[in-house]
């Protein structure tokens, strides 16, 4: 298997209910959006899962070790589509009080790691 980078990224949601609710369904695989789905894969994100607690979301992401998470979608229909979509999203979204400037996810700190502790 090749070699990999996992992420785990934090960001809240506006704490309101029907929102809330709302930003579930646009991420159930049903409604995903296809553009938005080949603009991660292209950019080298292999696995990526949202869970969701209250206002808060955690992602865990795996990418190749390649991944530059400010590149952009390669096509002008990725940009496009990508660019709808984040500002879609923002309705929703909300920074936590760590993040820089117009940053949505945050990068989270390993802390633990079983692995490294049985070695």
């Amino acid at each position: 298997m090749s070699e990999s980078i996992r992420y785990c990224l934090a960001l809240d949601l506006n704490d309101d209910p029907k929102l809330i609710s709302e930003y579930i369904e646009y991420h159930k695989p049903e409604h995903a959006w296809p553009q938005i789905t080949t603009n991660m894969k292209e950019l080298g994100i292999l696995d990526m899962e949202i869970y969701h607690l209250g206002d808060r979301l955690v992602m865990i992401m795996e990418t190749t070790v390649e991944f530059d998470p400010n590149e952009p979608p390669r096509t002008e229909q990725g940009r496009k589509e990508s660019a709808e979509w984040e500002e879609l999203m923002w309705k929703y979204q909300k920074p936590l009080k760590w993040a820089k400037e117009g940053q949505k996810w945050v990068p989270m700190n390993k802390i633990y790691d079983l692995k490294e502790a049985l070695n």
